[in-house]
């Protein structure tokens, strides 16, 4: 089973480029030794932290806007809060411990993102998954996500805010 707290995606073929920049950005952010490792999924790094990954992506937005020169391989990271197996029961699991995150009032979105998974097809994930969270539905304007990154036989599960992932593309988001 993933135990990563992040995962890192990086241009194609620029794993060791983007590992050793991953590896420096965790160290100034005083990580004495973070774990960074490829995963099945062509360009999806896993990194494993001492640290709390949503503070890294809060911290690494900081950081860009200190020291944009650091900053060139990593193109996005996502916090991962939970992993389990990618089969329908397992994710549902998931679902029915985190939906909890979603408070009354709250509008959420759900993303996701399937990488060598043909199991099930996204929007049949979606429908399954999405039955379970009683709560108000808005694509456009959400106060949380539930993001669901599918690698293989495995998921990994977040409930993220606005600001929780760090991308190049969009660095001050």
């Amino acid at each position: 089973m993933y135990d990563y707290g992040l995962l890192v995606s990086y241009g194609e073929g620029l794993y060791s480029r983007g590992r050793s920049e991953a590896l420096t950005l965790l160290k100034e952010l005083s990580d004495p030794e973070p774990k960074v490792r490829r995963t099945l999924a062509k360009g999806i790094m896993g990194v494993r932290t001492s640290l709390d990954p949503f503070e890294v992506v809060h911290e690494l937005r900081k950081l860009y806007g200190e020291k944009p020169g650091l900053f060139g391989f990593c193109l996005k990271w996502v916090p991962v809060e939970r992993w389990t197996f990618s089969d329908m029961e397992s994710m549902r699991t998931a679902v029915e411990e985190l939906r909890g995150r979603i408070l009354e009032g709250e509008r959420w979105r759900m993303t996701v993102e399937k990488r060598r998974y043909t199991l099930l097809h996204k929007s049949e994930i979606i429908k399954e998954l999405a039955e379970l969270i009683d709560r108000r539905v808005d694509l456009e304007n959400y106060d949380k996500e539930l993001r669901i990154d599918i690698l293989g036989k495995y998921a990994g599960f977040s409930v993220l805010r606005r600001g929780d992932i760090f991308a190049l593309a969009a660095p001050y988001e």
